[in-house]
């Protein structure tokens, strides 16, 4: 299937750097169980979780119950699925049955009820995944870096003073300290992204529709959900079960069983790749940044791509984006009393009272651009198999931060240019590794796919992991 590939790592390695593959290979040896794994990652966890801040939710007896569970199976030789048994952590925007989902926010009631699973919880459930908690993130995943005001500040295990990015920053702290192989994280305007490119994670935004989500985002058409791991085939192993049908979800696309792990080895040579360093609009992104992502383009150049460099695609859309933004905002969160208000993150109570000021022409106007956005890409994307773009302008910048600065130390609102475009597009997008700074923190690079080949962005980005197998690179400040 992948001859035996597991992201050029030994297999000597400790249980939590293991891969999810290697995970569920190791069970059907018999060479460990689910509980002995569960209980080492919790163990972790407990070790480490103080300093991070990854995890928002620990209920050791439940997750404990489901390893014994699992165990149990695998003993009889009957599990439910390849990820029967593998560990998995959730971000706490996605609702979970047993479990309150906070959303990061004083102004939800941890009473619940708590009853039902979101599709994408429900798929991992249905396929014997053990739920090692909840992860952190901003509140109602509203910003690219990882604090609230209900769980605090979120660090990167590479250096414990920057942000591991968000909103999914719980999920890819988590897995880049070795809490667990996988996460499922979402992604409104890059934070599945984003926090990817900090944390030196694999992240995939599949197309929207691909995993079905309920109840819907106040964003709406711009989140997505898809999985967070180390190694790109574990994110194909994963997809294999989050597309699952589930009749809630009435934008979903049509389920087709693809089998994503199976299909994951490609060539690259012949295919079309644009490279577009600035989009034609950005107007800074860090030099280490930049180096990086002209190494990552020569390297698929070397694997038999052939790669044009392109400037402006489509006109900037940050304006747009705002607006449908904070007019979702304020859809949430508009008419909460004052006293409830008071309680958000103060940024996001700015937004709210932002979005008060939106008219209806404005966000209709805002729709009308993202549709000609989706077109405009859809066209240019018909000459190309992908688009390359670096993940993020800025590397992981200080916590408590709401944006990085720019090489000469001004703020650079402008950030995340990279990601946001895409999910107004609905295009499946990834971020995989692709180098260090010299500060020795992690660069992303993005990987754009026509519309619906998610299969093609994960094997564009198994491809490139395979050439340059950073997964094999762990973050040190927390030990072994």
């Amino acid at each position: 299937m992948l001859d035996g590939y597991n992201g050029g790592q030994s297999s000597d390695r400790p249980v939590h750097w293991l891969s999810a593959i290697e995970i569920s290979q190791g069970y059907r040896d018999r060479r460990f169980s689910p509980l002995e794994v569960t209980e080492a990652l919790l163990a972790r966890i407990e070790h480490h979780n103080e300093r991070l801040n990854c995890f928002c939710l620990l209920d050791p007896a439940a997750t404990l119950k489901q390893a014994e569970a699992s165990t149990a199976r695998w003993m009889k030789g009957e599990p439910i699925s390849p990820l029967d048994g593998v560990p998995i952590s959730i971000k706490d925007l996605m609702l979970t049955k047993d479990w309150p989902t906070l959303r990061g926010s004083l102004t939800v009631d941890p009473a619940g009820p708590w009853n039902v699973d979101s599709p994408p919880v429900a798929a991992v459930r249905r396929a014997g995944m053990v739920f090692l908690g909840k992860t952190s993130t901003p509140e109602f995943g509203w910003k690219a870096t990882t604090d609230s005001p209900l769980t605090g500040i979120t660090r990167n295990p590479w250096n414990l003073e920057k942000t591991p990015g968000g909103s999914s920053g719980g999920s890819s702290a988590a897995v880049a300290a070795g809490l667990g192989p996988l996460s499922i994280g979402s992604d409104g305007g890059g934070s599945i992204r984003v926090p990817a490119s900090f944390t030196g994670t694999f992240g995939l935004k599949p197309s929207f529709g691909r995993v079905p989500a309920y109840p819907p985002s106040h964003t709406r058409t711009l989140a997505h959900y898809g999985p967070m791991s180390r190694t790109v085939a574990d994110a194909a192993l994963l997809m294999d079960v989050l597309t699952e049908a589930d009749p809630r979800d009435w934008q979903a696309l049509p389920y087709e069983k693809t089998g994503y792990l199976e299909m994951l080895e490609t060539e690259m040579k012949g295919k079309r790749v644009a490279y577009s360093p600035r989009l034609g609009y950005v107007e800074s992104v860090w030099p280490d940044i930049e180096i990086s992502v002209q190494n990552a383009v020569k390297l698929f150049q070397e694997l038999g791509a052939e790669v044009d460099e392109v400037g402006e695609i489509f006109p900037h859309p940050g304006e747009a984006f705002l607006i449908l933004f904070w007019g979702g905002a304020g859809h949430l969160l508009g008419d909460l009393p004052d006293a409830e208000l008071e309680k958000l993150d103060p940024a996001l109570r700015d937004v709210v009272a932002q979005s008060r000021g939106l008219t209806a022409q404005q966000y209709m106007t805002a729709l009308d651009t993202m549709e000609q956005l989706g077109s405009t890409v859809s066209v240019f994307m018909d000459k190309y198999d992908f688009l390359v773009t670096p993940t993020v302008a800025v590397p992981p910048f200080d916590t408590g931060r709401l944006m990085g600065k720019d090489q000469v130390g001004n703020d650079l609102q402008d950030w995340t240019p990279f990601t946001y475009p895409f999910n107004m597009t609905r295009n499946p997008a990834a971020s995989v590794p692709c180098g260090f700074t010299s500060d020795g923190l992690p660069i992303g690079l993005q990987i754009i796919g026509p519309m619906y080949q998610d299969l093609a962005v994960l094997q564009a980005s198994f491809a490139f992991e395979r050439a340059y197998p950073l997964c094999t690179e762990y973050p040190t400040q927390l030990g072994s």
